[in-house]
């Protein structure tokens, strides 16, 4: 069994090894949590999509299902909720992976619809994150992501002092993450910034500027500890 496990997962990471000390036990369970993960998937043939060999844990749910795009073998947890409602719509990669209870919304109203939302191939992104994407949000191909990200490309306008803030209206540039970033957990992205290609952000980071290529960053808000490249 533990060969064939080996054969079917290297599918999606050509790079797998079984650990050695893995017990029997925990192998057949995992197989049949992969299996009903699986058979819950054939369930958007229903609505007109091809599974893609797409895992679905229990409880997750789609908005505007005709507007979400994924490549094989995307993966996610319990409780997952994608709401495609947007301009172009969710764009989703191969081998992605999207952890138990977050969220991936463009658009939370029907008057002034988002953009999109765009993750690269090979992505992880641990549970509980809330992916905006109302200016537009694109996570680059390979980038390793820690639980509770939080993205959000919009602000409300405040300046008038005569009219309630959300009557204002709001401003919207996106944001750009780079391909091979490390994000570490309870980090939060501002509207407006751009992340560079390699950059490691370090757990607990807001981040309200752009920053270059391979950079090292952390803190409130979130400075250039160092690069990569000294």
């Amino acid at each position: 069994m533990k060969g064939l496990l080996t054969k079917i997962i290297r599918l999606r990471n050509p790079n797998f090894k079984l650990d050695s000390q893995l017990n029997n036990g925990a192998i057949v369970e995992f197989v049949w949590v992969q299996f009903w993960s699986l058979m819950r998937s054939l369930k958007m043939l229903l609505r007109g999509k091809a599974p893609k060999f797409a895992l679905l844990g229990k409880r997750v749910s789609f908005f505007n299902l005709s507007k979400i795009h994924f490549g094989k073998f995307m993966k996610l947890g319990d409780q997952v909720y994608i709401s495609a409602l947007a301009k172009e719509g969710v764009f989703i990669g191969n081998n992605v992976g999207i952890g138990a209870h977050s969220r991936v919304v463009v658009s939370t109203s029907l008057n002034q619809l988002g953009e999109f939302i765009k993750i690269g191939d090979n992505v992880g992104i641990g549970e509980f994150a809330y992916l905006g994407g109302a200016g537009g949000l694109e996570i680059g191909d390979g980038c390793i992501i820690g639980q509770y990200l939080s993205c959000h490309p919009e602000n409300h306008n405040y300046q008038s002092l005569e009219k309630e803030i959300r009557h204002q209206g709001v401003s919207r540039k996106g944001i750009k993450i780079g391909a091979n970033c490390w994000i570490g957990s309870k980090v939060s992205i501002l509207d407006g910034v751009s992340i560079g290609e390699g950059s490691i952000i370090a757990a607990g980071a807001v981040v309200n500027k752009s920053f270059p290529d391979n950079s090292i960053i952390g803190g409130v808000p979130a400075k250039l500890i160092k690069s990569r490249l000294d």
